[in-house]
C-alpha cells in the first residue's frame, strides 16, 4: 500500500485547561501543525524531542518499547496532548523519540478518533460510516457494564 501521511495538529492539552481557567489567554495555548506517518503498526503516538519542546509538554513516565527491528528502547512519555484531524480529536500521552526523527501516529489515537487509512487513496481519512461524530466499539459489554454507563442506579445482573 505505501507510506500514509497526515496533517495534524496537536495542542498542549495543559493550556488548554488553563486557557478554560482564565489563567492564559486563548493565543497562549501552545499549538503546532505535524506531518506525522499514520502508522497501524504502532500503538502509541510518537513525537519528536523538537515537537515536545515547543508544545511544552511535561513528563509523565520512562515506558519501554520494541522498534520494529526487535530492539528494545526506553523513552520519556509526556502529555496529554490534544490531537485534532479534521471533525476528530483525542487526548493521549506520547513517547518521545530522539531527534527530528520521523513522528508516528498510532493505532490508539487512531480508534479513539475513529479514522481511518483510505487503501486506494492512500490518505487517512474519517469513518465513513460515522462521518460526523466518532463512534467507539463497546464490544461484549455485560449488561451491568451496560447499565452503568448509562448511569442507571441499580445494574441488572448477568
Amino acid at each position: 500500500m505505501g507510506l500514509v501521511y497526515a496533517e495534524i495538529e496537536l495542542i498542549n492539552a495543559e493550556d488548554i485547561g488553563m486557557a478554560r481557567r482564565h489563567l492564559i489567554g486563548e493565543d497562549e495555548i501552545k499549538r503546532m501543525p505535524v506531518n506525522m506517518l499514520v502508522d497501524t503498526g504502532s500503538e502509541y503516538m510518537c513525537i519528536n524531542e523538537n515537537v515536545r519542546e515547543q508544545l511544552g509538554l511535561p513528563f509523565r513516565e520512562k515506558r519501554k518499547g520494541q522498534l520494529a527491528n526487535g530492539k528494545i528502547v526506553e523513552y520519556d512519555v509526556v502529555g496529554p496532548v490534544e490531537v485534532r484531524f479534521k471533525n476528530r480529536m483525542c487526548v493521549t500521552t506520547a513517547m518521545v523519540i530522539p531527534g527530528e526523527n520521523e513522528m508516528l501516529l498510532g493505532a490508539i489515537p487512531m480508534e479513539d478518533m475513529d479514522i481511518l487509512i483510505h487503501p486506494h487513496r492512500r490518505e487517512l481519512v474519517v469513518n465513513p460510516e460515522h462521518p460526523y461524530y466518532a463512534q467507539m466499539k463497546l464490544k461484549n459489554i455485560s449488561r451491568s457494564t451496560y447499565y452503568c454507563l448509562l448511569n442507571m442506579k441499580h445494574p441488572v445482573q448477568n
